[in-house]
């Protein structure tokens, strides 16, 4: 009970803070539901890249991993953007380095870089543009050369393959979401088995083998609005399990069942109530990207928003 009580508190200081300071919680999908919960918005990658353009905050409180801080802050120069851990760091990030992809730029000149927004900024910078898995295969398509270096997602490069004619080359070759791996085809096949009346809807992270199978494929948001749209009340959700929360909130006359228990990302789950608080508080840790960086990594970022409308 003194624990709740305890929660409740924290609550309420973290609304004055937010009020007094004129800041704004920004949170993804994956984020614990109670950080889900005290935020202003919660949505995917795209999502969450307009909500930053569009907010008139002094202060935002970016409740995600660190690429998608680093996102925020570059297109919001004139405003600090906090995350409460910066221990938050993606692990499909670090697979991508600037230097490799200088190399495959070099080694193929005529190709355009489309990067996963999954990237730190200093990659971001090299590339001709940025892409979300809610919208990977609409900005392939869109742009000019025939020969795409896309990374670092091997299997988001395979879904965006299905439905252009230009040749996409994975850089590095097998990058992927750890979370997203552990989805395996055996867990789907056993969660049909217990649900065989459940419509499949899978990340586009998640394995070929594991896309194939499913009834539709989409980012998180996605699944959120083809699960209140269409008439099916059972979905078997291949993702991240903080997805779920979200789902069981917004459509709650259906039946949600992860795919895999284990599909959980430690690194999203860093954020706290309390990290959030003392985020609030101290104002920091500040997300800091340097200005030769900041410009080329904006102009590749809005290049997605204007070809995404």
């Amino acid at each position: 009970m003194e624990m709740k009580k305890e929660s409740i508190e924290r609550v309420e200081k973290i609304e004055r803070l937010k009020r007094d300071k004129n800041a704004i919680i920004l949170a993804h999908n994956y984020q614990r539901a109670e950080v889900q919960d005290i935020a202003e918005f919660v949505g995917d990658s795209l999502e969450l890249a307009r909500k930053a353009m569009e907010t008139t905050s002094d202060i935002i409180i970016f409740c995600g991993v660190d690429f998608m801080a680093e996102t925020a802050a570059i297109l919001n120069p004139d405003k600090k953007v906090i995350i409460p851990d910066a221990g938050a760091i993606c692990p499909m990030a670090q697979q991508l380095f600037a230097d490799d992809l200088l190399v495959a730029k070099r080694e193929y000149p005529d190709a355009e870089v489309v990067l996963y927004v999954n990237t730190l900024a200093e990659s971001k910078a090299l590339a001709d543009c940025i892409c979300t898995s809610a919208n990977a295969q609409e900005i392939v398509d869109a742009m000019d050369a025939s020969t795409i270096l896309f990374g670092p997602d091997h299997n988001l490069a395979y879904h965006a393959q299905k439905t252009t004619s230009k040749k996409i080359i994975s850089v590095p070759e097998h990058g992927l979401c750890p979370s997203h791996h552990q989805i395996a085809l055996e867990d789907l096949i056993k969660a049909k088995e217990a649900h065989p009346g459940a419509k499949i809807i899978v990340h586009p992270e998640c394995i070929p083998e594991v896309q194939d199978h499913a009834d539709y494929i989409a980012s998180t948001s996605g699944m959120v609005r083809i699960c209140k749209e269409v008439k099916d009340a059972e979905f078997l959700i291949g993702t991240e399990v903080g997805l779920l929360h979200r789902l069981e909130k917004e459509a709650p006359g259906k039946k949600f069942y992860p795919i895999s228990t284990t599909a959980v990302c430690p690194q999203m789950k860093m954020h706290t109530l309390e990290k959030i608080e003392v985020a609030l508080e101290k104002e920091k840790p500040e997300v800091v990207v340097k200005k030769e960086i900041m410009g080329p990594a904006r102009k590749a970022i809005e290049r997605m928003l204007e070809i995404s409308q």
